[in-house]
């Protein structure tokens, strides 16, 4: 069932995103077909004239160019909706191997760091702050090898 949910939502999001780019390119064509078109320069010696005969141009000009601005803008908003929803498309897990777990300690053997943190006072000891774990990674344990030797010749007789 999720695998399906997934292939929904990643085929969805394919096509709301090429809807998107075939808005954009129908944009930029007709964009280019707008500029590419000549453009008279009217001159006359009445300016009243002159005035009259370019203002309804310059209205549907003024009109197509909106026109353009809006269309580009939508197909912005889809692309970046498509990009969306396939980015977040829900992950498939897959099943990775467990790391081996380490074998709890005995309480009658205490470690050698327990023993010498009772020994030494609290302030000589470094203030340790664990940084928090951000989803979808697992905190690592790093002990250092002086320690590992030490539980080992606890361990043995």
């Amino acid at each position: 069932m999720t695998r399906n949910f997934r292939d929904k939502v990643a085929l969805s999001g394919i096509t709301v995103l090429g809807i998107g780019l075939i808005l954009l390119v129908t944009t930029f064509v007709s964009a280019a077909l707008f500029m590419s078109e000549a453009l008279p320069i009217l001159a006359s010696q009445d300016l009243v004239q002159t005035f009259g005969e370019t203002l309804a141009p310059l209205i549907a000009t003024s009109i197509r160019v909106m026109y353009l601005g809006v269309m580009g803008w939508i197909g912005s908003l889809v692309t970046i909706r498509g990009v969306t929803l396939i980015a977040n498309a829900p992950k498939i897990e897959t099943n990775e191997p467990q790391k081996p777990q380490e074998p709890k300690q005995k309480k009658s053997h205490p470690q050698p760091q327990q023993t010498e943190e009772k020994a030494k006072p609290k302030q000589e000891k470094p203030h340790e702050t664990k940084p928090e774990a951000k989803p979808g990674e697992s905190d690592l344990v790093v002990i250092p090898p002086e320690e590992i030797e030490q539980q080992i010749q606890q361990t043995q007789p």
